[in-house]
């Protein structure tokens, strides 16, 4: 079993290598300068890494990119196992990440909070307290009489 300090370096490592590749060294089409490397994650034993990455376009374009990457899993494999002179090279699995469209749904969530505020803001910027402006019971000049009287 491997340290995790071990992992995360390979894991840095397999991420470089990859996004190295992919830019200079694979013609394929489908892996245009739109995909992005965005994480990469290397089990305990390190055997096998997860590759994290973005594909900007459309469905059409991440269907391609996704088809690309499955097609160049075995050269990208073959040079990170040059780069890393492990005795196993850990085998690659290819996982589109949800960040952006998570970070695009939040987003959106907070700009109807920011609508939702500013209706409320309007609505009362005219208002009028319910009771009196001031709502605390103050004593009367009587009650102040009769409390030293006794």
């Amino acid at each position: 079993m491997a340290d995790n300090a071990r992992a995360k370096r390979l894991a840095d490592l397999i991420r470089e290598v990859v996004a190295q590749k992919l830019q200079r060294g694979i013609k394929d089409p489908r892996l245009g300068s739109h995909v992005t490397i965005t994480d990469t994650r290397v089990t305990g034993d390190l055997r096998e890494a997860t590759v994290f990455y973005t594909v900007y376009g459309d469905d059409e374009e991440r269907a391609a990119a996704a088809a690309g990457l499955e097609s160049a899993k075995g050269v990208l494999r073959s040079e990170v196992g040059r780069a890393a002179g492990v005795k196993f090279t850990p085998t690659l699995a290819f996982v589109m990440d949800a960040l952006p469209d998570n970070a695009r749904t939040i987003e959106n969530l907070l700009d109807k909070a920011r609508q939702s505020d500013e209706k409320v803001r309007e609505a009362s910027a005219g208002a009028k307290y319910a009771g009196d402006a001031d709502p605390y019971r103050k004593p009367d000049e009587d009650d102040e009489t009769d409390d030293t009287a006794e």
